[in-house]
């Protein structure tokens, strides 16, 4: 009788962590199906520029890239004060509970979101509150989450979109992989029992196409197998992404799946929107009966976003357009209109950074009246009922278009 016992509680411990548990999404041979166990093709945006931002999307181009130059450059022109103030509004007006139920109301059906290392060093960290606010958000206008490491420790690129410094010291340096695993460890221990988060995208776009860095493509399958293995021991629901090398473009990396509750994802960006693109990922779904998913791509026409869209579909591929904000450009959900005096700001970007063209820089400095101005006109403006939506966009990626933002509560 105690050995019946042992053994029906066996089988209940195996049934609560399974990856088939329908209270979680999961994978199912080919597909990713959802709580109810649903087939769900995914059809996501991607939350870029808010918690990990970039530069070209605040018209910077030729000036800082990185979320660590962009800080920089607000520090020099706000101060301490002024741009602590900045940052902690940019990241509550960015992204609101009216933003999550746009995106609802146009149709998607799941949002990708970048993170930061940084914003989640220790378990009270600014970052849970915001993703957890994003996340009861979410709940409540039926979206699913993505979490997305978009800069890691170390860096997976050792460029602007990982916040690194030059080099990807990730797959080299032990004290930076250990780094890495606390974070997920951590973010893994806090999201285990959310169900409306989809899974994990553990690294994004881990090494370029650099041919000096090929070597390190050795290294990313079994950074991932070590990591994955330390997620699931505080987590066995929550499917795990993996993107390959060269910005989750090559899966050659790839062996056999390591994970019974793993989805593979890639990126492409300025290629021909057909089948010809995507055949290698089809193929891998087919070889290792395992699900794939489109994480990137867009920064194009809407005519090239709805073939792609259609050529992903046909194939039966979840995709996740990026971005869903950006300042000016029409190639993304909504539009940030641009500050009146934010051409003095990206002129002012452009100039040689560092101390040693500190004398130049003061020259040119806009007046602090008129940085104020910009900045705080930014803030407003970065609401989604300042914001244009791109009606044209969302038709070609099959989404409802007449959408307007409610009103502010």
């Amino acid at each position: 009788m105690f050995k019946l016992r042992v053994l029906q509680l066996s089988l209940l411990f195996l049934t609560l962590i399974s990856p088939g548990s329908a209270q979680y999404a999961h994978t199912d041979h080919k597909q990713i199906v959802d709580t109810a166990g649903k087939p769900l093709l995914i059809r996501a945006t991607n939350l870029g520029n808010w918690l990990v931002p970039e530069g070209y999307m605040w018209l910077f181009e030729g000036g800082p890239q990185s979320p660590s130059e962009i800080r920089t450059l607000v520090f020099e022109l706000l101060g301490p004060e002024g741009s602590a103030a900045f940052w902690q509004k940019y990241r509550e007006n960015y992204v609101t509970r009216e933003d999550i139920g746009l995106l609802h109301r146009a149709g998607f059906n799941v949002i990708r979101v970048p993170l930061h290392y940084s914003l989640f060093e220790s378990d009270d960290s600014e970052g849970f509150k915001v993703v957890d606010r994003l996340i009861g958000w979410s709940r409540a206008e039926n979206l699913y989450v993505v979490l997305d490491l978009h800069a890691a420790p170390g860096g997976q690129t050792g460029t602007n979109i990982d916040d690194s410094d030059g080099y990807p010291w990730l797959y080299e340096s032990p004290q930076e992989q250990e780094h890495l695993i606390t974070i997920w460890r951590r973010l893994a221990t806090h999201y285990r029992d959310e169900p409306i988060v989809l899974g994990y995208d553990l690294l994004n776009e881990p090494i370029p196409h650099f041919p000096k860095l090929a070597p390190l493509n050795l290294s990313l399958e079994p950074l991932y197998k070590k990591l994955s293995g330390e997620i699931r021991k505080v987590d066995a629901h929550h499917i795990l992404l993996l993107g390959g090398a060269q910005w989750d473009g090559n899966f050659s990396v790839f062996g056999k799946p390591f994970d019974a509750n793993v989805a593979y994802t890639f990126h492409k960006y300025w290629t021909a929107p057909d089948e010809s693109v995507i055949r290698q990922y089809i193929d891998f779904r087919e070889r290792y009966d395992v699900p794939i998913w489109m994480g990137e791509s867009g920064e194009n026409t809407d005519h090239w976003i709805a073939q792609f869209a259609k050529s992903l579909e046909k194939n039966n591929i979840g995709w996740a357009f990026w971005p869903y904000k950006k300042m000016e450009k029409s190639s993304a959900v909504v539009s940030i209109i641009p500050p009146a005096d934010w051409g003095k700001i990206v002129e002012f970007a452009k100039l040689p950074a560092g101390t040693a063209h500190a004398e130049d820089r003061l020259k040119a400095r806009p007046e602090q009246e008129t940085i104020a101005r910009a900045f705080a006109e930014l803030l407003e403006n970065v609401r989604v009922q300042k914001c244009r939506v791109n009606a044209g966009y969302l038709r070609a990626l099959g989404l409802k278009a007449d959408i307007a933002p409610q009103p502010e509560r």
